[in-house]
């Protein structure tokens, strides 16, 4: 398999089509949910067939998406910064270098922190087979990150969600700053 193609736009930089591809995320393409935060698509335009894999942004208190299973497991691993994490109807504190790891079937949703920024790589299987469920949590429901009602359709889980835009990369020069700070 050859090297994927490369499309440079306003926004960064970002793979188009399938073969493999180096990246570097102070270069690739970054997108802006004001209520679910920044991330950086690795994919690029062409989604990995099997794997999805991004490094999403949260600010303080602000969830990743909708408190969700998946019958594919993922993974979460805490680059900078602290969050939390909705586990099962569960919530526990996670700190830079954690790791979370759900198996399929697994309930959950990550928030950032209380104390500034924090960046997650996310990883997670894929497959035609995949399937989602968006329950209702009343505790995932605290920070916006829970569908009302529940449902196994993402379109409607996020049918109030502004889709979200591209934009050029400030979280890594944040990010540098917060931590010379400390």
């Amino acid at each position: 398999m050859s090297e994927s193609e490369y499309v440079t736009g306003d926004f960064g930089k970002s793979t188009k089509g399938e073969g493999w591809s180096i990246l570097n995320l102070a270069e690739c393409v970054w997108l802006d949910s004001p209520q679910f935060g920044c991330f950086a698509r690795l994919e690029g335009t062409v989604p990995f067939k099997d794997l999805g894999l991004n490094v999403h942004v949260l600010n303080e208190k602000q969830p990743a998406c909708m408190y969700h299973s998946e019958n594919k497991q993922e993974g979460f691993l805490v680059l900078f910064g602290e969050c939390r994490v909705i586990v099962n109807d569960e919530e526990r504190a996670l700190k830079t270098w954690d790791y979370l790891h759900c198996p399929a079937g697994v309930e959950h949703l990550l928030v950032g922190g209380d104390n500034g920024p924090c960046a997650l790589l996310m990883v997670g299987a894929r497959g035609e087979d995949a399937t989602l469920n968006y329950p209702v949590n009343e505790k995932a429901r605290a920070f916006g990150g829970s569908a009302d009602p529940a449902t196994t359709n993402p379109k409607e889980a996020y049918a109030d969600v502004e889709r979200p835009v591209p934009m050029a990369n400030p979280w890594l020069q944040l990010l540098k700053d917060h931590a010379a700070k400390k």
